[in-house]
């Protein structure tokens, strides 16, 4: 079997202090990348940085502390690691709210940190993944960007707005070696989504009743019918940041446990 190698590759994992990013973040790692890690607070970042040693003894990384939901952070994160060889835009917030009660500026701020956060970075870093010939950008969308739930607008649409900055973004490099992709991942397993799923089907339920519940309830689609556990999207991330995936562009590939019910992609 072909094992995914990536000695060598640094990857730059925003959001990456708990759920789905530090699942990726030991994923990567586990695979030979040197890791950043990434947080807005110094000491999520420390503890990030030894979850990864601990999982990986032998991983290769760092951290920065940063708000990548504004442009001084962004240019902080950039400063201090300049060269990436793979970038995954896993920062994001969610939540649900009464559509018609979402302000102007809730709006503002789900585009700031689930949209412009992975702008800023791709526009940062395409440069010069372009110019040594060999790069990956991953972007963590949802099946919300595709099935938007009517208690989940505001989220869902920065969601479908990361799928068509990958798209432009795999354009704007086409022909270099650098591949742009989303991963669309369905509902996952991670202590916001506890509090979620809380929220949705009441607090005094026992875990395992309360994900079935919520899954029944608020996720039929889904086709596993249960949670998906945070390394199984970063399985899935960590393929196509590998040079396995150099076919695969532009895309938005789902690791949604069959949620999204549709044939493509």
């Amino acid at each position: 079997m072909t094992q995914i190698d990536l000695t060598d590759r640094t990857a730059l994992v925003s959001g990456s202090t708990q759920g789905i990013g530090l699942a990726i973040a030991v994923d990567l790692a586990r695979a030979g990348a040197t890791v950043v890690v990434n947080g807005r607070h110094l000491d999520g970042v420390e503890r990030a940085i030894a979850a990864v040693q601990d999982a990986v003894p032998r991983a290769r990384v760092t951290g920065v502390a940063a708000d990548l939901a504004t442009a001084e952070g962004a240019a902080a994160v950039v400063e201090q690691h300049p060269h990436v060889d793979v970038l995954v835009n896993n920062l994001g917030i969610f939540g649900s709210a009464d559509p018609l009660t979402i302000t102007d500026d809730e709006w503002r701020h789900y585009f700031e940190v689930n949209v412009l956060s992975a702008v800023r970075l791709i526009r940062a870093h395409l440069p010069g993944m372009t110019e040594r010939g060999w790069g990956r950008v991953v972007s963590i969308a949802s099946d919300s960007a595709v099935v938007t739930p009517a208690e989940m607008i505001h989220y869902g649409m920065s969601k479908t707005a990361l799928l068509a900055v990958t798209r432009g973004f795999a354009k704007a490099v086409k022909g270099s070696g650098v591949t742009v992709n989303t991963v669309i991942a369905g509902p996952t397993h991670t202590a916001g989504v506890e509090d979620f799923v809380a929220e949705m089907v009441g607090s005094d339920l026992p875990w395992d009743q309360a994900q079935r519940e919520f899954m029944r309830q608020h996720r039929p689609q889904s086709l596993v019918e249960r949670l998906l556990e945070p390394e199984e999207v970063a399985h899935m991330v960590t393929y196509l940041a590998s040079p396995l995936a150099s076919a695969t562009t532009g895309g938005a590939l789902r690791a949604d446990g069959g949620y999204v019910d549709a044939i493509l992609p």
